[in-house]
């Protein structure tokens, strides 16, 4: 009949293909997946507060930077996203989405204040759910009690940035800097291997200068810079 509109059939396949399409899919509000670059950055940031040194200064500084120069990135709001850093269960599709992100960057950029000498526990309990074995790595047998640990994201860049509310002096001579080496040690040498990661600590965050945070934001400024260059050279030369 002439005017009459007809519905096709519900296809339950289908219904849960998209489903899962836009379960793995990118938030638009946080990515520029448009872009022509083949340079993929990830940002992965452990922190609540919005107003935050890590958001409003680093976060802000590496987008301004990769803005500039057209690359693409994705940003991994922990917070926002309603990881649970002690319920792996909860995260089923989440970790999948995040490993789903992890394959497909060239670069990965961690942000995170330290909390008794480790990172948030949003983003270590991230490392603890999304760097899994034969994902992240697996062990190569040596003996028949003794592996050595092959890192299967060695193909990445890694940059750390690490805010302390401590100086310096005592994080680096008292206590051994024990943040850093247990970060690269003990997760990175494992996962990224050996010199793929840059950890990056930046001291005294609430109690220091202007003029000292800007200094940190250039540093930051020129690591993602460096970076751009070393991967469009690169990408010149194969």
């Amino acid at each position: 009949m002439k005017g009459l509109t007809t519905t096709q059939p519900a296809n339950p396949i289908i219904d849960l293909l998209e489903a899962a399409k836009s379960a793995f899919a990118p938030d638009p509000n946080r990515s520029n997946i448009q872009s022509s670059s083949n340079m993929l950055v990830l940002v992965i940031i452990g922190y609540y507060k919005k107003d935050s040194f890590c958001h409003k200064g680093i976060k802000e500084a590496v987008l301004d930077e990769l803005i500039a120069d057209g690359i693409k990135y994705i940003i991994i709001d922990l917070y926002e996203d309603g990881f649970d850093p002690s319920y792996q269960e909860k995260n089923k599709l989440l970790i999948q989405r995040y490993q789903r992100f992890i394959k497909r960057s060239t670069h990965i950029v961690f942000i995170s204040p330290v909390w008794w000498f480790r990172c948030t526990s949003m983003l270590e309990g991230f490392f603890d759910q999304v760097f899994a074995p034969n994902f992240a790595y697996k062990f190569k047998q040596i003996t028949s009690t003794y592996g050595l640990p092959v890192p299967l994201l060695k193909d990445k860049r890694v940059l750390t940035y690490l805010t302390h509310g401590a100086p310096a002096l005592p994080v680096l001579t008292l206590y051994l800097n024990s943040v850093k080496l247990r970060l690269s040690l003990g997760v990175f040498s494992f996962t990224f291997g050996w010199f793929n990661a840059i950890i990056r600590q930046f001291f005294s965050v609430p109690f220091c200068s202007e003029e000292k945070r800007k200094k940190y934001l250039k540093r930051v400024r020129k690591d993602i810079s460096r970076e751009i260059k070393d991967f469009h050279d690169t990408q010149w030369l194969t």
